[in-house]
């Protein structure tokens, strides 16, 4: 299904976004594998798992069109986890820089970490099922209490991390070989697993039904049975302030979470702060005089350990790439209680002196340079929801609001070049 969303489709033209629709599967109710009933007559279904993928790339053609239309990679996102575009283009071209057909990346793992960990499996007799491949956190330990030193999964003493990456669950993987894998026997369809949760130790009675499942980190299985040998699987490694944050976890799992003295409570709150913080690290490499939150900085707002700023919001049509951000970002200062918005390609912020709430906006074709503002005002402030607020659902899952009390807004539409300075009056020049 081709899809056409917004007044501009966001952006995309006409034929770029593409939906394919998963089907579900029959949900099973005990270890005999019993259907469950909503119904006499109707079977609950669950959803498969994001293993479908690549069999539904397969079915609807869209890779071998892809291959055909000389596209060289696909790449492969969470879409709970803002901070992976900034590791997408490096990775892309460790891949192109040391022939990957499947790419992973990946964050630093703690041992015992509930997240799954790359890992070179080597085959005892035939050193051709040998493969790279992510192994599940409720299986790394078993495994690794087997093999080598038989102390399963225990950090590294160098380095207080497990030695093994953890996988953020982002893939780049080569067109030819991809196609070249569809086309085998499977036709993209992973192998299936079944992770039931037992109401007791008998484990003979499910809490609730489960299903077959499929994840699409094991596509290198298919890789090796097409390949052999010749499937080069590979990983690449960023620091997790720079990829991994998502919002996958309710607020009251997230609270409960950091109250157990966890460090990733992996909410909506907990991952907007860590996108603010990324940016005060990119401001700062720019050569900006601003505070990096650092962990001992976090203060609680709505049970939720966050940064109290700045925070900075850098648009993606301001800057992908740390080079975008030096080339548009020149000295300046920021308070830890600003909170600063940028958006526009033609937009050059120089020496901006901030204390207080600043959003700049400009348009295509609008070329603007903001030399020595200089930005005094309240700011915004930032509220928590008092239990039993009836808020809408998207500021409910934050934990908080904010309050904008006085804000500076820049807003050029209109193409043409401008300059706006220390006053913050517009001026245009052309």
């Amino acid at each position: 299904v081709q899809w056409e969303c917004g007044i501009d489709n966001f952006g995309f033209d006409e034929g770029q976004v593409i939906i394919v629709k998963q089907d579900k599967v029959a949900a099973l109710s005990n270890g005999n594998a019993g259907l469950s009933m909503k119904s006499r007559w109707v079977v609950e279904t669950k959803p498969h798992g994001h293993g479908d993928v690549h069999h539904l790339l397969y079915r609807e053609g869209l890779v071998e069109k892809w291959y055909s239309e000389g596209k060289k990679h696909v790449i492969f996102l969470q879409d709970t986890n803002a901070l992976v575009i900034n590791s997408v283009l490096p990775t892309l071209g460790v891949s192109i820089a040391k022939g990957f057909h499947m790419n992973s990346i990946c964050i630093p793992r703690l041992a015992g970490e509930a997240a799954g960990a790359i890992a070179r499996l080597e085959h005892k007799t035939d050193p051709e099922k040998s493969l790279v491949i992510n192994v599940e956190y409720n299986q790394l330990d078993p495994l690794l209490s087997s093999q080598g030193d038989c102390k399963g999964d225990v950090p590294d003493p160098s380095t207080g991390y497990s030695p093994y990456p953890g996988n953020a669950n982002n893939l780049v993987i080569e067109m030819g070989a991809y196609a070249k894998t569809l086309a085998g026997e499977d036709k993209g369809v992973v192998i299936e697993f079944v992770n039931p949760k037992y109401k007791d130790d008998t484990r003979t009675e499910f809490k609730k039904p489960t299903r077959l499942e499929c994840m699409m980190q094991d596509i290198p299985k298919l890789f090796q049975k097409e390949m052999g040998s010749e499937a080069n699987i590979g990983f690449t490694q960023f620091d997790r302030w720079f990829t991994f944050s998502p919002a996958k976890n309710s607020l009251d799992a997230g609270v409960e979470d950091a109250n157990k003295g966890g460090k990733a409570p992996g909410t909506m709150s907990s991952a907007e702060s860590d996108k603010y913080i990324q940016n005060q690290r990119k401001l700062k490499f720019a050569g900006v005089d601003v505070d990096v939150t650092e962990e001992d900085d976090l203060v609680p707002i709505g049970g939720i350990p966050v940064t109290p700023g700045p925070r900075i919001v850098i648009c993606p049509g301001f800057a992908i790439t740390q080079q975008e951000v030096v080339q548009k970002i020149e000295g300046g200062k920021i308070t830890k209680q600003s909170t600063l918005v940028l958006e526009g390609e033609g937009l050059k912020v120089k020496n901006l002196d901030l204390d207080g709430a600043l959003v700049i906006r400009t348009g295509h074709d609008c070329d603007v340079t903001v030399d020595g503002l200089v930005v005094r005002n309240k700011g915004c402030t930032v509220e928590e929801i008092p239990d039993g607020d009836d808020v809408p659902e998207e500021v409910a899952i934050r934990g908080y609001t904010m309050t904008k009390d006085e804000v500076m807004e820049i807003i050029i539409n209109e193409p043409g070049k401008y300059h706006v300075g220390p006053d913050g009056e517009i001026n245009r020049v052309e």
